[in-house]
């Protein structure tokens, strides 16, 4: 699939044709959140290959997502009403869009994760839609130390590094807080998503490697995971079948998501590296180096009243140099999911996405 296509459904293989058949036959009408974004996108992409009716809400216009008949609408999820007049007529949500990154006041996340959140569900209950998935992250449990094969009996993090995973962690609350029978929810926690049509996390550490400033944080490196593209849309579309059912296994819970194959996290960054023959990154900066530098600019950003992102910060920096890979036997046994693309795989067609 490229990033602007819809897929050919009968070169989708028989599990993307299976799940999708199946959520078709449930299903009226799709609305999707962050549209335009890099999960979103995709997973307007693979419901339209099955003619599957879909309206997309986004901040901005895409003219690509129209193109392949999404019925796209501009709005703001902090705005009530448009989510309102937009939600109507639809039967199941993907909540995907939020305000993500590592950098900014609490006002700023708080407002389209948080209460945006609320109004998502308000919307579902006033239009009688009966299925809401929401996407979280693992950023919700984390506290600043090594998350090695944890489930979801992990508790919320007590302390936050940031807004952002706060801000997930409340809305991911309130989500799961108003499942019942007349509105099933269920959020999903994907992990570091990356494959074809990435803009995030693929073009970053390309840039910083090609400037110079791309380095390993911490004495070692510690275990990842990772999420490819397809396999995220192939979990959201389970978790939606999944729902619907009248004794569905996964309403109001939470579920870790992950391509299952933890790996070192130099290995990952010179994987992606590799897709452009770029030199594999060696230099190392020490763990408590990064704590201290992110500390200190994010003082300075402060003070300046800057409204860009820093190069480091407290959580970036604890990010880096901690282990984060998660046991997701809870979404194998609840509703199925398996990576459909492994790392070698994804990696293969990131390269011919980024060099064609």
């Amino acid at each position: 699939m490229t990033e602007h296509n819809i897929p050919d459904f009968n070169l989708l293989s028989a599990e993307q044709q299976a799940v999708l058949n199946a959520f078709k036959a449930t299903t009226k009408c799709v609305f999707v959140t962050g549209a335009g974004g890099f999960l979103g996108k995709a997973l307007c992409q693979w419901l339209r290959s099955a003619d599957i009716n879909v309206v997309g809400f986004a901040r901005g216009d895409y003219p690509a997502l129209t193109a392949i008949g999404v019925n796209m609408i501009k709005g703001d999820l902090s705005n009530q009403q448009s989510l309102f007049d937009a939600m109507a007529g639809c039967d199941v949500v993907f909540h995907v869009a939020s305000k993500a990154g590592v950098w900014g006041n609490k006002e700023s996340y708080f407002k389209p994760n948080v209460t945006g959140s609320q109004h998502i569900i308000d919307a579902c209950r006033a239009h009688n839609i009966d299925r809401l998935i929401y996407t979280s992250t693992p950023s919700v449990t984390f506290a600043g130390v090594d998350e090695e094969g944890i489930n979801e009996s992990s508790p919320y993090a007590e302390k936050f590094l940031n807004f952002y995973g706060l801000s997930k962690a409340v809305a991911e609350q309130k989500v799961l807080s108003s499942n019942c029978d007349a509105l099933k929810t269920v959020a999903l926690r994907p992990h570091l998503i990356w494959g074809p049509g990435d803009r995030h996390l693929v073009p970053r550490v390309l840039d910083r490697a090609k400037a110079g400033k791309l380095k390993l944080v911490g004495k070692s490196d510690k275990l990842v995971d990772t999420i490819y593209i397809d396999n995220a849309v192939y979990a959201h579309l389970l978790a939606a079948v999944e729902l619907d059912k009248a004794t569905s296994k996964c309403a109001g819970k939470a579920y870790f998501l992950s391509n299952d194959e933890p790996i070192f996290m130099g290995d990952m960054l010179n994987k992606i590296l590799a897709c452009q023959s770029l030199p594999a990154v060696t230099k190392r900066v020490p763990a408590s180096v990064a704590f201290a530098v992110g500390s200190v600019l994010e003082w300075a950003y402060l003070v300046l009243g800057k409204k860009d992102e820093p190069i480091m910060t407290r959580f970036v920096a604890k990010q880096l140099s901690t282990a984060h890979y998660f046991d997701i036997s809870a979404a194998k046994r609840d509703f199925g999911y398996q990576a459909l693309v492994n790392i070698t795989q994804g990696m293969a067609l990131l390269k011919a996405s980024l060099n064609s």
